[in-house]
């Protein structure tokens, strides 16, 4: 027997009994005549207290280092008050142990497991040792909390009448947004199937087959570049599809999931119950995102008509001005607003970041002498400027407009610290463009998921500009994430063919991609609608992390590469000509 009890779950209640530990060997120290051991398990910590007067215990306690995986027996004593340690759960007891045993011995650590709160070391170096780094306590209290929030999922799905069902790792290319990864076809040479994107196409199929109420806990495979919200390669989604309901009876029934994962689960706040229903024009136009946080004010004013009508040359080119007044604009030092602010509305396309001031009653600074006085002071109307505020402007087109002064709001938030770590503010984006336009190619193509219902059905398709087409399309969004996107689905074939060949795909390409969707739709298709919020975004959202890197056990770097196993690798030659492949080596380019 290794144990009988756990180091972080003794209690005053266990005083008394002769226990059995094992663990690794967090601290040790000796003062006096007694040696000190702090013994850890996932857990928690137990002080370990030997008598060096036994011999038979002590020459081994003399043996331990850091990270030593060890067996004790003892007696649970409870501790002087004075020495009561109150920053542990097992701080009133102690264990006065009888027996030690040494059951792993470890070399010297890379890191020290002890956490500093710095991250200190290089982070190639604690991902090429994650079973290291996973000894931390925090880390290992994120991964526990994670398995929490996927066991509340199921408890919550399963309790709502949805059936747990796997679909194929093995599947075949589909265009859904991102590069596939490809398997070789050893028996089918030539060939190759394609690790899944999502199980997007396989869960409508099961609407189809009468399954009204499906989900599981999905893995997705894309070829995507590491962000700090966005695993490389792989992550995980709570995919679910739902037949014989409307957008709003969905969204009824899967936000109680998210007010409990919230509350419950991660003992936070929801902003707003039921979860405000905001359309995409609206979110652009007031926030200047699609995936917005509400846990803050600072909303964007367009000023286009009282832009249009002065000589500011930079306006008058522009088909949309938006301005944000932000209060204390005295805090803004011109170092903050060019290496800051301009920067992140910059890299959303803009040109520039212009700004006024109001101070002491009088506009000053920034672009204040291109306006006459009559025109500040209409602005100042307008906007209802009050003292010792600042005017951010962004000047271009109305998406890159928004998204400019939306990315400046969102730096501003940040630096004043304004998001309460404790409150989530869920809300659904509607109403998506079915279609966009590329700016270059003037292709028209789906902004969102092609398999989605246009709102007014096959008369939309006939009779609108394409980018006036709204899609029953939505996304649940939470503190500026986006958690997932869904929709009511296309289940019409007519509607399916006219949708994809205004966005330039033939019948035949359709078919030849999606023959089989086609074909099952016309065995009877019930309606039905769907999400997949994704679980390494969700556990950040509800652990309040910052980066995707410190949910998952096993993360990839940001060049996709895993330094911890070495994947990517090469394989011997003989796997690649049993597939029927070789390599090429790419010239790399100058």
């Amino acid at each position: 027997m290794y144990r009988t009890h756990t180091c972080g779950q003794l209690r005053a209640k266990h005083v008394g009994k002769e226990v059995l530990l094992s663990g690794w060997v967090h601290k040790h120290r000796k003062m006096g005549g007694l040696i000190f051991l702090d013994l850890r398990d996932r857990f928690g910590i137990t002080q370990i207290v030997i008598d060096s007067k036994d011999k038979k215990i002590a020459d081994k306690a003399k043996k331990l280092k850091y990270e030593y995986v060890v067996k004790i027996s003892g007696d649970v004593l409870m501790r002087d008050k004075k020495d009561v340690n109150k920053n542990l759960s097992t701080g009133k007891i102690e264990v006065k142990a009888k027996d030690l045993e040494i059951l792993s011995e470890s070399k010297t650590l890379p890191f020290e497991i002890f956490e500093s709160g710095k991250n200190e070391e290089d982070e190639e170096l604690r991902l090429k040792y994650r079973y290291l780094e996973l000894r931390r306590k925090k880390l290992r209290d994120t991964i526990i909390f994670r398995s929490e929030v996927v066991r509340y999922i199921r408890q919550y799905m399963e309790s709502n009448s949805f059936i747990d069902i796997s679909t194929p790792i093995l599947t075949v290319s589909s265009p859904e947004g991102a590069r596939d990864y490809l398997v070789p076809s050893r028996l089918h040479p030539g060939k190759f199937y394609a690790l899944p994107q999502a199980p997007q196409q396989y869960k409508q199929l099961l609407m189809v087959a009468g399954f009204d109420r499906y989900y599981q806990i999905a893995p997705c495979m894309r070829d995507e570049d590491a962000r700090a919200d966005r695993s490389p390669g792989e992550f995980y989604q709570m995919d679910c599809e739902v037949s014989f309901m409307d957008q709003d009876d969905f969204f009824k029934l899967m936000e109680p999931l998210f007010v409990e994962l919230t509350e419950k689960v991660a003992g936070k706040k929801c902003m707003q119950k039921p979860f405000p229903r905001i359309p995409y024009k609206e979110a652009m136009d007031r926030f200047g995102s699609d995936r917005p946080d509400l846990r803050y004010d600072l909303e964007l004013t367009d000023i286009s008509k009282w832009a249009k009508k002065t000589k500011f040359n930079v306006f008058n080119k522009a088909n949309c001005i938006k301005a944000l007044v932000v209060d204390r604009g005295n805090d803004f030092t011109r170092k903050i607003i060019d290496n800051d602010l301009c920067d992140a509305a910059e890299r959303q396309g803009a040109k520039g970041l212009a700004w006024l001031k109001y101070i002491d009653n009088e506009f000053e600074g920034g672009v204040s002498k291109f306006f006459t006085k009559n025109e500040l002071d209409k602005l100042r109307k307008l906007l209802n400027i009050e003292d010792n505020s600042i005017i951010f402007f962004a000047a271009d087109t109305w998406e890159t407009a928004c998204l400019s002064l939306g990315a400046v709001r969102a730096a501003i938030a940040e630096k004043r610290e304004l998001p309460d770590q404790n409150v989530i503010a869920w809300s659904w984006i509607v109403d998506f463009p079915m279609y966009e336009k590329d700016e270059d190619s003037g292709k028209i193509d789906f902004s969102h998921n092609p398999f989605s219902m246009p709102q007014g059905g096959m008369k939309s398709l006939k009779t609108k500009n394409p980018l006036d087409i709204l899609g029953f399309q939505y996304d649940i969004v939470a503190n500026g994430l986006e958690l997932s996107s869904g929709a009511v689905r296309n289940k019409d074939p007519e509607i399916m063919y006219k949708a994809f060949a205004i966005a330039g795909y033939t019948k035949k390409q359709v078919d030849d991609k999606f023959g089989h969707m086609i074909n099952a739709f016309e065995f009877g298709a019930p309606p039905h609608c769907g999400l997949a919020p994704g679980i390494e975004r969700l556990v950040m959202l509800l652990s309040s992390e910052t980066n995707i890197r410190s949910v998952v056990a096993f993360p990839k770097n940001q060049k996709a590469e895993e330094p911890m196993m070495g994947s990517p690798a090469k394989v011997d030659s003989e796997q690649l000509k049993e597939l029927g492949l070789r390599v090429i080596n790419k010239k790399s380019k100058k």
